[in-house]
Parts: C-alpha cells; structure tokens; sequence
C-alpha cells in the first residue's frame, strides 16, 4: 500500500456527477493495488454490501460503519478484531433500554428504522431540542452527534469515526502519514480531529466548513463530492510518490 483513503460516502465518495464518480472510481481502479480503500460512513453494513453490488461493482478493502461503531474488513465483512473488542468495552447490552428512557421525556426526536451497531439514532427537526437530547446522553456517559441538520445519534463514549479509524489504522499497521480522509457533515468532524491530512468537499455542511476552516492540514476543495475527492487524493499521491 502506498497510500489510503478513508472516505465518508453520502455527498462525499457518492456525491457529485456521474462523470465527477467516473473520474475518481477510474483513478482508483488505475491504481487498486497501491490505494487501499476505507468507506467511513454512517451506513450499516446492509447498505453498503447493496452498494457495492449493485451500483459501485467493487468493493472497499475496510469499511468502518454506523458512525464508527463497527470496523470490519473484506467482502465478508470479516471483524478487525481489536477495534471491534475496544468498541465492545464501551457499550453494555442494556445501552439502548437506558437510552430510550434517557430521552423519554424529549420530544422532536423520531427514532430511524432499521439501525445497525452499536448506537441509537433519530432524526430531528429542531436544533434546540437535539441540543438538549445531546446535553442529557453526555451527561450520563455517552456520546451525542448532532449532523447534516438532522440525524441525531448516541454513540460509545470516545467512538466516532475518528477514534475508530485511529485504531483502525493502528491495527492494519498503517502509517497515519499514508492516510487521506474525506467528508462533508459534522460526523466526520472527528475525522479531522484525528490530525491525518484530510479533504472537506466544496458540498460540506456549512458547520463542517467552519470547524475545518483553520485546520492547515485539511484541504477544502474547490469542488464537490467525488472531484473534490480526487482534487486532494490526486495531490496526495504526487506528493506520496516523490
């Protein structure tokens, strides 16, 4: 592996063009054997195995799923397993039922169908209220994520997308200076946080765009979804290979 990119989907790896995915799926399979691939997302695993058979027509070599709280490798979706045993620590069987009755009493908040990992997750439609939800889990040793205006997710205590794919990282035995992350909502704020060199697309949520805005070693593009994507991974393969 020469370099890797760790990708959210949706409005990232996803958005854009047909020729604008075109252009960065082709660039990509140029080079399968030197770029190993990461989907990143918010997406369960039911998605993204849909996705990849049905539309993309190849797959990531890691995926990290549900908003980090799942970390698994290769078609079969094999666990890695020291990232998937640290997420275990942090989420008890009973996490869901102390949730639910956590948020009892907060109204604005609709639970999404079909959820996958290690997280309860809603959708929202009043800023203030999922502001109050995220106070109340936080307060009781969770997580709470509020992005892209309207998904609400409680999450492990410290597991994001971010945490996750640092250990991720680690467990592969990667260099972290060998890794290319890219995003446009606030779940993949933590991303950034991580400190690896990382591309906010032009589409990005405009919270998103503020968080990043001093960060040096993210790259804003100047174009959205899979260009601004390949804007940044193509600079950081030339700069890679030198």
């Amino acid at each position: 592996m020469r370099i890797a990119l760790a990708t959210d989907l949706d409005g990232t790896f996803l958005g854009g063009s047909d020729a604008d995915r075109a252009a960065l799926y082709g660039w990509l399979a140029e080079r399968r054997r030197d770029v190993a691939l990461v989907f990143v997302t918010g997406r369960g695993l039911s998605f993204i195995r849909q996705l990849c058979e049905e539309r993309l027509g190849f797959w990531p070599d890691h995926v990290i799923a549900n908003v980090g709280t799942t970390a698994v490798s290769g078609t079969g979706f094999a666990p890695i397993a020291p990232v998937e045993n640290w997420i275990d620590g942090r989420w008890s069987h009973d996490a869901p039922g102390r949730i639910a009755r956590l948020l009892a009493d907060h109204d604005g908040l609709e639970p999404q169908p079909d959820v996958e990992g290690r997280r309860v997750s809603y959708f929202y439609r009043e800023g203030d209220k999922a502001e109050a939800a995220r106070r109340t889990v936080e307060r009781h040793g969770f997580d709470g994520l509020i992005s892209d205006n309207r998904f609400f997710d409680v999450l492990p205590q410290g597991v994001q997308k971010g945490p996750t794919l640092l250990r991720t990282i680690e467990a592969l035995g990667w260099s972290p200076s060998r890794v290319l992350v890219a995003g446009d909502t606030l779940n993949d704020l933590s991303m950034f946080e991580t400190g690896l060199r990382g591309v906010a697309v032009s589409n990005s949520e405009p919270r998103l765009a503020a968080a990043v805005r001093d960060m040096a070693h993210v790259h804003k593009a100047a174009r959205p979804g899979a260009a601004g994507v390949l804007e940044a991974l193509a600079q950081f393969w030339t700069e890679r290979s030198e």
